[in-house]
């Protein structure tokens, strides 16, 4: 007789491994929560911006940026807000007079009391022949490329920060990051304030009767005869004749490559910093300039101050350029097509950097403001004269006919007597609220 119960046995005892089997897939899931920080992007229209430049009463120094002095005024930027004038008639008691509204302001030129300033898309033109109540005289619209702008044109102004906790399973958990559908993550993505930057020139002064216009070694804008130089993008050089002074004329863009970051006009050469290297234009045809070399240099951001046939360039590491070094580098430029690399010198990170006859200045982030005895460039090291420890520097200006100098960074506004450059004494303070509530 065939048994016929065998199967079901099978059967039944298979459907209860299947049950187990089962049970313990569902009790190894992995599942869990991750909150991070969301940046919102908030976006303006151009039109909106452009409505807004204009006069405005003093207001606190929030998240200082470049810096320009022009005769006995200082224009700070504040990054991405506009900029601050300052009356600095009493280095020891400098006084803020009023603001230029400017939504995403970063640079500074000026030239026979006309200012210029970038906004995301725009040249912004004003008359400061009265620095108490400059005059709006116009602006070129979309000349610079902006930032990051939505399908609609509209640029990005801020971010609005949003704590978000997702679930999350192993499918779509990696790097120790959970990344849920149909959100974004700006948290790698904000921009830096270049300090965003960070990043200015240096003018040099001319021997004439007009006043003193000198720029911060990290500006991206330059001024040479009636041309103005601008960085676009940090990948080209914009030119502009200003013979007209309040009708600028686009004429030229060179495109130089990725990673250019201060412009530094020295004679009749255009000194480029970039990430990869320090690159030289010759300025003998103004509106186009060409091509002379390039210092090839180990990937690092460099501003560069450049005095006679000497160039200093800095290399610090810590920030979007990627790099590692952290060094003075200076360079014989007598000839142009060929600079030649006297000596390195390690720093602690280095940014930008000021001369005043065989004094050089440098700022060095974190790490405070540096005096050194430049006379001898083999000792540079060996002659550090003074070391003001106790500020975030990342900018300096030696006034000219003085021995005073500007320092910025981020706790504000610093002016220093330097007469004494073993001691230098601290004269003044702009403070920074760091916190921007407009």
């Amino acid at each position: 007789m065939k048994n016929t119960t065998q199967p079901h046995i099978f059967t039944f005892i298979a459907l209860v491994c299947f049950a187990f089997l089962t049970q313990g897939c569902l009790e190894d899931k992995c599942t869990g929560e991750y909150t991070y920080i969301q940046y919102n992007p908030i976006y303006k229209s151009v039109e909106d911006i452009r409505n807004e430049v204009g006069l405005e009463a003093n207001r606190d120094l929030c998240n200082p940026g470049k810096m320009f002095l022009y005769g006995s005024y200082i224009y700070v930027n504040d990054i991405r807000k506009g900029i601050h004038i300052i009356d600095n008639s009493n280095p020891s008691a400098p006084t803020p007079i009023a603001f230029l509204n400017i939504p995403g302001n970063v640079d500074i030129a000026v030239k026979e009391n006309i200012l210029y300033a970038d906004n995301y898309t725009d040249l912004e033109i004003f008359d400061i022949s009265s620095p108490t109540n400059p005059v709006h005289k116009g602006r070129v619209e979309d000349v610079f490329k902006g930032s990051s702008p939505n399908h609609d044109g509209n640029q990005i102004v801020g971010y609005d920060e949003e704590e978000v906790t997702v679930e999350y399973d192993c499918d779509i958990y990696y790097n120790g990051r959970a990344y849920p559908e149909g959100t974004v993550d700006f948290d790698n993505n904000i921009p830096s304030g270049g300090f965003i930057n960070n990043n200015t020139t240096s003018f040099n002064p001319t021997v004439s009767t007009a006043p003193a216009a000198v720029a911060g070694s990290l500006s991206r804008f330059a001024n040479y005869g009636n041309y103005l130089y601008t960085i676009d993008d940090r990948t080209d050089l914009d030119v502009f004749d200003i013979s007209d002074a309040c009708n600028p004329v686009p004429i030229s863009e060179i495109e130089i490559g990725w990673g250019i970051e201060t412009l530094f006009p020295s004679g009749k050469n255009l000194f480029v910093g970039a990430d990869d290297g320090l690159y030289i234009y010759s300025l003998e045809n103004p509106s186009f300039p060409s091509f002379r070399s390039k210092f090839d240099h180990a990937r690092a951001c460099d501003p560069v101050y450049v005095q006679g046939n000497t160039a200093y360039v800095t290399l610090r590491s810590g920030n979007r350029c990627q790099g590692f070094n952290n060094q003075l580098d200076i360079l014989d430029v007598t000839d142009i097509s060929n600079p030649d690399l006297l000596i390195s010198v390690g720093m602690s990170n280095p940014h930008g950097l000021s001369i005043y006859e065989d004094l050089l200045m440098i700022c060095e982030g974190e790490f405070g403001f540096k005096i050194f005895d430049k006379s001898e460039f083999n000792s540079i090291a060996e002659n550090e004269l003074s070391h003001v420890d106790n500020v975030n520097a990342y900018d300096v200006i030696a006034i000219p006919g003085s021995t005073i100098a500007m320092v910025i960074g981020e706790d504000g506004l610093f002016q220093y007597d330097f007469s004494t450059a073993s001691d230098p004494i601290k004269l003044s303070l702009i403070s920074a609220t760091r916190e921007c509530a407009y």
